[in-house]
């Protein structure tokens, strides 16, 4: 068995952060991903996203010589998908742009990794993560102590609202073309994406159940039955138990002597925040866990990356696999019917041997590194069909 996307070919431009993350997804489905990376890489992308690389085959290019560009546009003939991460416009500049790209190839499914979109006034803007999360709305209500917003690292909007929403819209517009013949444009922006994971907060908002200031309310560590408690051993305990059940089951455990039908009443709040806190101080995280093991009251200790490694639950369900040291998260989802193993290692640079698979012969191969668009080493050990 192979996994759902087998077949499928994604010819993917260098960047970082959301769009690799997009084409991990993909190589994790099972589509053979390409990246062409940039000739000049001074190789740091290639260590902070080792694990955002991995599955991909490797070829690099000058694409700023234009025939770098006709290469990438020979790539993508036989595609099903390409995506970028520039900045709007590049790609046009580059000559791989949309129009350029779906003029070969009408079936294309284009998919465009940006931080604010392909238009609006901030469309060439500079940007990172902080940024799309503060103007999205979804940075504000994230408050730590003294009501600062804090940054849920850069899950939220790089990747949860950025790369994963890419790779869904590649999988909508990819689902559309094998049944219409007809590829598109798949625009994913960051701030869009940040701001459709915060639909049930608008709920919230409409709805007047979330109406205190930052840091007074249900999600936000307001609430004394959803919220981070420091442990005796200064350790973390985190506490989720909305629902009335849960929040009785809560109560027993932590010995606290509260009324379960006021839950939901936050004039009470502040003073049970108080009583949680000390109570669960008072202990080690682990004795916590001791206390609430088979209790359903939400109760999960924070765990560090390495903690959480080593965690049963974790190691029951292989959520992580470790690769040459290196700890991956594993595929997910998980299929009945296909497989979604981790993909295996590539070499860094297979451009000879990927562009020999598409017709290049060596004298092909050989002007290209005459004419400094790929590395002069690429071709010498490689032997593409004829001449």
């Amino acid at each position: 068995m192979s996994g759902p996307l087998d077949g499928v070919r994604v010819v993917e431009l260098g960047a970082i952060g959301p769009a690799p993350f997009a084409g991990m997804m993909l190589a994790d489905l099972g589509a053979e991903v390409i990246n062409v990376g940039r000739l000049d890489d001074d190789g740091m992308t290639a260590v902070t996203h080792r694990v955002l690389l991995r599955g991909r085959r490797f070829v690099h290019l000058d694409l700023r010589h234009p025939a770098g560009a006709e290469v990438v546009r020979d790539l993508v003939g036989d595609a099903d998908v390409f995506t970028e991460g520039f900045r709007p416009g590049v790609a046009e500049r580059l000559g791989v742009g949309p129009d350029d790209l779906l003029e070969i190839n009408p079936r294309l499914v284009y998919g465009r990794m940006t931080g604010w979109g392909q238009d609006g006034p901030r469309a060439a803007d500079a940007g990172h993560d902080l940024g799309y999360l503060a103007l999205s709305g979804a940075l504000a209500p994230s408050v730590g102590d003294g009501g600062r917003p804090v940054a849920p690292l850069n899950m939220l909007g790089d990747f949860g609202g950025g790369g994963m929403l890419l790779a869904v819209g590649v999988l909508g517009a990819l689902f559309s073309a094998q049944r219409t013949g007809e590829g598109q444009v798949v625009d994913a922006s960051i701030l869009d994406g940040t701001a459709l994971l915060t639909a049930m907060h608008q709920s919230m908002l409409a709805s007047g159940m979330w109406q205190q200031p930052p840091g007074g309310n249900l999600f936000d560590g307001g609430a004394p039955f959803y919220r981070v408690y420091r442990t005796a051993d200064d350790k973390w305990l985190s506490v989720g138990a909305i629902e009335p059940k849960f929040y009785a089951a809560l109560l027993d455990g932590l010995g606290v002597d509260a009324d379960p039908a006021e839950q939901f009443d936050q004039t009470h709040w502040p003073e049970l925040r108080v009583t949680f806190a000390t109570r669960i101080a008072a202990h080690t995280r682990d004795e916590w866990v001791d206390v609430f093991a088979g209790r359903d009251a939400c109760v999960v200790p924070v765990l560090d990356p390495d903690e959480a490694a080593a965690d049963p639950h974790v190691i029951a369900r292989e959520v992580y696999v470790d690769r040459g040291g290196i700890r991956h998260p594993a595929p997910a989802p998980r299929f009945s019917e296909t497989r979604t193993e981790l993909p295996e290692e590539s070499p860094d640079d297979e451009t000879a041997e990927v562009l020999g698979e598409f017709g290049y012969t060596h004298s092909d191969i050989r002007r290209l590194e005459d004419a400094g668009v790929i590395a002069a080493a690429t071709g010498q050990d490689h032997h593409p069909h004829g001449e």
